[in-house]
């Protein structure tokens, strides 16, 4: 079965699925709805058909809710300060709650279909901006340029057990709990749902696909195969050709979504996310943070311009936001006294992000340039959606405190042995 469109001649796409080759039902659904550029793939569990019927519900639910709030969707899209990203985030969470709560209503009435379940992964791209809904092992893969990443984390038991060191991903293919997964739509009344908004850029490629076609599939393949077929009617196809071609124990299902680079600027602009990426990466406080996660904090930053000797940060004023110099040059003073100028890819004021404190200093632009900002606000945002980044952020924190104390504490032992010096010189008249 597929599915094909395109949206305003921007957004092109191809869906697919297959049973297999050891099952002899589909419990895979999937949805292209072209007018709300929503994309989603559930993976169904449950006896008697009743994996189907959950991922069935699952699709149609995601669909119901959103187009039930596309004035929503319409406003975000028009620029309207009424509908912010965090909305439309949580108008996909909404919508996988509810797919939730009617799949466990279900079971919870035909004992036949209880404890029936489904991931679900579900894309909605909105002009430049991409919203991601996840829950199970499914998963959603952002090619841009040679470079793929998994937007989405795979709930499942094998990935709990990777990440605490029980098992290596090498070791896991053998391992008897493969298919466990550790959150499901509709195996109980809620469900905790991952959500990410992401810049869409020309060029970028999507993939989701449930674990029919992960299970066989290998991240550095997937750039081989997006570029061989430049035709997307034929990617769907090759990615399930492939699965059954080493196996296909499950069923197959995959839609693959290509943004359209009209204007051939697809390598220009990924080169400039690129070096932003970088940019933040040589900070010491992101330092520890995978390339996804970099992603997010890129996802808060916002792009200031500044002018030749226009101030940044004034002494004495309460602070709120890091800055990283992106292009340009400032200067850190004091009142007339210069303390430092600031090339690209240095950074100032991030003690603000967990600090009220007043500026210690002031920061003038030296040059014309851009800076990257990010805010309190959407700093303790990310800490509080992403515990696991959060505790790289606040050890690195802690590693950036240490070292400033410690550098302190050698600064203040100095002066003391300074001032020992000059006192001893002054009692006993040593020239």
């Amino acid at each position: 079965m597929t599915s094909e469109t395109q949206a305003k001649d921007r957004i092109h796409f191809w869906a697919a699925t297959d049973v297999g080759k050891k099952r002899d039902h589909n419990e895979d659904n999937f949805l292209v709805d072209k007018n709300m550029n929503l994309f989603v793939v559930a993976d169904g569990m449950g006896g008697h058909a009743a994996g189907e019927v959950a991922s069935g519900i699952a699709v149609k639910s995601m669909r119901d809710i959103v187009s039930q709030n596309k004035d929503l969707i319409e406003a975000y899209e028009e620029g309207s300060a009424m509908a912010t990203k965090k909305d439309v985030a949580s108008l996909l969470e909404h919508a996988v709650h509810k797919a939730c709560e009617e799949i466990y209503n279900i079971g919870a009435r035909d004992p036949e279909k209880r404890g029936m379940g489904t991931t679900l992964s579900a894309l909605l791209i909105i002009n430049k901006d991409g919203f991601m809904a996840h829950v199970g092992d499914s998963r959603i893969y952002l090619q841009r340029g040679n470079r793929v990443i998994q937007l989405s984390e795979d709930h499942s038991l094998i990935n709990e057990l990777i990440k605490r060191g029980k098992l290596t991903a090498a070791t896991a293919q053998d391992s008897p709990y493969k298919n466990a997964v550790t959150r499901a739509v509709g195996v109980y009344e809620s469900v905790e749902v991952d959500t990410m908004d992401f810049d869409v850029l020309p060029g970028d490629q999507f993939l989701l696909a449930t674990d029919g076609l992960t299970g066989y599939l290998k991240d550095k393949e997937i750039p081989g195969i997006m570029t061989l077929n430049s035709n997307i009617k034929d990617l769907p196809p090759a990615f399930i050709n492939l699965a059954n071609s080493r196996g296909g124990k499950d069923n197959i299902t995959c839609i693959v979504v290509r943004m359209v680079d009209h204007d051939g600027r697809a390598a220009e602009l990924h080169r400039e996310i690129d070096r932003r990426i970088e940019v933040i990466k040589r900070m010491p406080i992101f330092r520890y943070l995978t390339y996804n996660e970099l992603i997010q904090v890129l996802n808060i930053t916002k792009v200031v311009s500044v002018s030749s000797g226009q101030n940044i940060v004034t002494e004495g004023d309460a602070g709120d936001a890091l800055f990283i110099v992106l292009e340009g040059s400032v200067r850190v003073h004091k009142g007339d006294l210069d303390i430092v100028t600031l090339p690209p890819g240095a950074h100032f004021g991030e003690m603000a992000l967990i600090d009220t404190a007043p500026r210690s200093a002031s920061v003038t632009a030296e040059t014309a340039g851009q800076l990257l900002a990010i805010t309190r606000d959407d700093f303790f945002h990310i800490i509080k959606a992403e515990p696991r980044m959060a505790n790289k952020l606040l050890w690195s924190f802690l590693q950036e405190l240490s070292s400033r104390l410690r550098t302190t504490n050698e600064e203040l032992s100095e002066d003391r042995k300074t001032d020992l010096e000059d006192l001893t010189e002054e009692l006993f008249d040593i020239d």
